[in-house]
């Protein structure tokens, strides 16, 4: 059996067979035909926000208590409301002191600032002004402070802290409020500028469950996810079935608790299933070579011939061709049928693992003979079975190519470029002319800074 398990022994040759163990601001452009090319368009144009996804509609409403069209309306005055902010902070410079948007379909914006004097420039942009003791700038000083004293002196009883411009302060949420005065003091921070709210929030680190990735048993045994899956709300990953039997315990690649199994067979078939805790969340990836991640688009299966690749905690990512669909292969423990056969190499530990053909997920990890040094044959339990066994839904995503920015075009001389990350307030000069970032955000093609008032002002 390719798991590794302490004191177990690895003795395979090339002829022994084992299993692998979503009300319009002023000025706001609602969903209508685009205006003419020699016209910047809107921000919500620009933003994408007038011909939202039907997904991200259908999330609002749930999840807001919106109806479809609040639900549109609100994407698209949050795209207005953003770009006016970012000219407002320009604008009024240090006198700036954050802004927010409010109301179920986000229809009114608010500035602060320090300054009176800059309510009407306020209000003649569309928004409404609210004036407060702190600028944004020495918010943002006093958490600075707050961070670097974390990192000297350890915060969990004092987990989470921001600047909340709805409050102008920074707002520390203690559980213990002794252990946010020890920061606040070690910080040096003015006291005028912070709130401590009592809470009993500890956040927690949520990792991702990757095919390919060790995983470990309450029996002692090391196996490989093989690809991550959901069923009703629950995360997992399917695997082999002689990883673990129902109620079987894992803990992942870091030694964090992780999940039980829900499902398994072996022999007749080796498949089974591990339901993930509230810690773990399922992905769309599998480990490739240099521990890249390789996008998992579905499950169509691959003819006899074709190339795939296996990953597995123990040998990582190696290739081969599939030789035989439908194999039966008798193990010490029994008979496996339904096997597809290939000419791929495999080691202890890899059982479990992913076998894919492209961005194509073919099965999981079963048993073979031989090794990585040698030359091997291994055998996997195909996915689908798998899925439809145990009413799996495969994790997967529409980009085989994996996600970033468009491919950059042909580019006037200047500073601006397609894949960078700007924030408020970064100057870039583009065909002769110099423009302030008004929001954070990655360039792409498409998105010049002359084209896109709602992130760029000429300055």
């Amino acid at each position: 059996m390719l798991h590794r398990h302490a004191g177990a022994v690895w003795a395979a040759t090339a002829a022994a067979v084992g299993a692998l163990v979503p009300a319009v601001l002023p000025g706001a452009a609602a969903a209508a035909p685009a205006p003419p090319a020699t016209t910047p368009p809107p921000a919500a144009v620009s933003m994408g926000a007038d011909q939202p996804s039907p997904g991200v509609l259908a999330a609002m409403q749930r999840d807001l208590g919106l109806t479809a069209s609040q639900a549109q309306r609100r994407m698209v005055n949050e795209a207005e409301a953003g770009a006016v902010a970012g000219r407002l902070g320009g604008t009024l410079g240090a006198d700036y002191a954050g802004a927010w948007v409010r109301g179920a379909e986000s229809a009114t914006l608010t500035v602060a600032t320090t300054d009176p004097a800059d309510a009407p420039a306020i209000r003649e942009a569309g928004a409404e002004a609210v004036v407060v003791r702190h600028t944004l700038a020495a918010l943002d000083t006093a958490k600075d402070a707050l961070d670097r004293a974390a990192a000297r002196t350890g915060t969990l009883d004092v987990p989470v802290w921001y600047v909340d411009v709805r409050t102008n302060s920074v707002t520390l949420r203690a559980v213990r409020r002794a252990a946010a005065e020890s920061l606040l003091k070690a910080a040096g921070v003015d006291r005028a500028l912070v709130r401590v709210e009592a809470s009993a929030e500890r956040p927690r680190p949520v990792y991702d469950i990757r095919g390919g990735d060790a995983y470990y048993t309450s029996g002692g045994s090391r196996c490989s996810v093989g690809f991550s899956v959901t069923r009703d709300a629950r995360h997992g990953f399917a695997t082999a079935g002689h990883c673990g039997r129902v109620g079987t315990v894992t803990s992942g690649f870091n030694g964090v608790p992780q999940g039980i199994f829900q499902g398994s067979v072996f022999p007749g078939r080796d498949m089974a299933w591990v339901a993930a805790n509230a810690d773990w969340r399922a992905t769309p990836y599998v480990r490739g070579a240099d521990g890249q991640n390789v996008p998992v688009t579905g499950s169509t299966q691959a003819v006899v011939g074709a190339s795939t690749c296996r990953s597995g905690s123990t040998t990582g990512w190696h290739c081969g061709t599939i030789q035989q669909h439908g194999a039966s292969v008798t193990y010490p423990e029994g008979t496996v049928s339904g096997l597809t056969r290939t000419s791929v190499c495999a080691e202890p530990g890899d059982s479990g693992g992913s076998f894919v053909s492209g961005s194509q997920a073919q099965g999981v990890t079963s048993g073979g003979s031989g090794d990585c040094r040698s030359g091997g044959t291994t055998y996997h339990q195909p996915i689908n079975p798998i899925l439809r066994t145990y009413g799996l839904t495969l994790t997967t995503t529409a980009d085989p190519g994996g996600s970033g920015p468009d491919a950059p075009p042909a580019e006037p001389g200047g500073t601006w470029a397609t894949g960078t990350v700007y924030g408020a307030g970064d100057q870039v000069a583009y065909d002769g002319a110099t423009y302030r970032c008004l929001q954070p955000h990655q360039a792409r093609a498409g998105w010049e800074p002359p084209n896109v008032p709602a992130l760029w002002q000429r300055v």
